[in-house]
């Protein structure tokens, strides 16, 4: 005699009490209805659902609903030394992470008090111009994802294809690197796991020289395309009291028209030897802070990390070029045991301000507490003021121009 085993009976109020939203039917106006946008939706990556109040066509009200990565990135940080914590760096924004790697260890090194003898000694002269050459081309790689994939996200295909394609050429010379293909673990406390492979100077001037006009290719194919300035332009405004009130960073902010990087604005590493702009929204194309404009401060930068590819490139062939006697782990601690104290370092990733703080209390190499800023949850927060009144379609849109990476998010 076989018996069924019921492995799923419905219950009317479990959808409720697992996913709950901050409206219920009894909040809803005559005409209003409640959508839930992802997280099955392509626009959403993965594991953020949107709670949409509408009225017909029109957006009432947006509620972001954030899913879980399982990263647990602070609790893995407290429970481990300084130096393992590296690899669970590279998984915040796995799309960026030799610029996580960069402002993690630039912290530890500042607490340690090794950050000034690093910038005077020619090897570790070397071994930031090698960081910043790596975090500019991760930014390029990072910044190729967004603009490719918003494009998809608003029903062009072509352009994703083209910066998946150029973005390849970037993870490959990334991987010779460091042997990874995304998360690197190649930016060291006190120095580099290794110095840069033999010719890869050489091969990434010639990969430079066929980025250029690649990028104004896709200048004209996206940014200035009239069916995407139609879908982008005027959509989504975020004004510059809004965005700094929520906290946001990176190139939203300054699509709003405030010139803040922390690149120029806290000036670390060797960013203040370099020449480079710091590009912003002017409305050209629709209203200051739109779509349009968060795309194209995205655009701009491309063309502003080249030029600091450039020079570092040229300062590595140059003046700090490598010798046998260049050892890029000399000054890597053995045992990282900061004095007691409460530090927080910033810096500026492909999608605004990365911080950490940390709390050492000087007899142990594990902090007693660190705690990381996520500029993508800041940025996250600041949809359901810019949508509120636009088309549901406009939402895709809206989403999509954020560059979102929901490991960033959830910690």
């Amino acid at each position: 005699m076989t018996t069924q085993t019921i492995q799923y009976e419905y219950q009317p109020g479990l959808f409720q009490a697992s996913e709950p939203n901050k409206y219920k039917t009894d909040d809803l106006e005559a005409g209003q209805m409640i959508l839930n946008m992802g997280p099955q939706h392509p626009s959403t990556h993965g594991v953020l659902r949107m709670e949409i109040v509408t009225d017909g066509e029109i957006i009432v009200d947006v509620v972001p609903h954030l899913g879980y990565l399982h990263r647990c990135f602070e609790k893995h940080a407290e429970s481990l030394p300084y130096n393992q914590t590296l690899p669970f760096v590279d998984r915040l924004d796995y799309l960026a992470a030799m610029n996580s790697e960069h402002v993690f260890c630039m912290g530890v090194e500042r607490m340690l008090g090794i950050d000034q003898e690093l910038l005077n000694r020619p090897d570790g002269r070397r071994i930031e111009y090698i960081r910043v050459l790596v975090s500019e081309l991760n930014r390029l790689a990072s910044h190729f994802v967004a603009i490719g994939t918003y494009a998809l996200d608003i029903g062009a295909y072509t352009p994703f294809l083209w910066m998946m394609r150029d973005r390849e050429h970037l993870q490959r010379l990334l991987e010779w690197v460091s042997g990874a293909r995304m998360l690197y673990n190649y930016i060291w406390i006190g120095g580099l796991y290794y110095d840069l492979p033999v010719g890869f100077e050489e091969r990434c001037q010639e990969f430079l020289k066929y980025l250029k006009p690649k990028l104004l290719e896709m200048q004209q194919l996206v940014a200035e395309n009239k069916i995407f300035v139609k879908r982008t332009a005027g959509v989504g405004v975020l004004p510059l009291s809004v965005a700094i009130n929520y906290g946001c960073s990176g190139p939203i902010l300054r699509a709003s028209g405030l010139r803040y990087d922390l690149r120029r604005v806290d000036g670390y590493s060797v960013y203040p030897e370099l020449d480079f702009t710091i590009p912003i929204g002017e409305g050209s194309v629709g209203k200051l802070g739109d779509c349009w404009d968060r795309n194209y401060v995205r655009v701009l930068e491309c063309w502003e990390s080249v030029k600091i590819a450039e020079q570092c490139l040229v300062q590595l062939t140059g003046d700090l070029k490598r010798t046998r006697d260049f050892d890029p782990q000399a000054m890597v601690p053995k045992k990282i045991r900061p004095k007691a104290q409460e530090f927080y370092i910033r810096g500026e990733i492909s999608k605004g301000e990365l911080g950490f703080f940390f709390r050492a209390d000087g007899r142990s190499d594990v902090p007693f507490r660190c705690r990381a800023r996520s500029c993508s949850y800041h940025n996250l927060s600041v949809i359901s003021e810019i949508s509120k009144g636009a088309m549901i379609a406009d939402l895709v849109a809206i989403i999509g121009s954020i560059d979102v990476v929901m490991g960033e998010v959830d910690r």
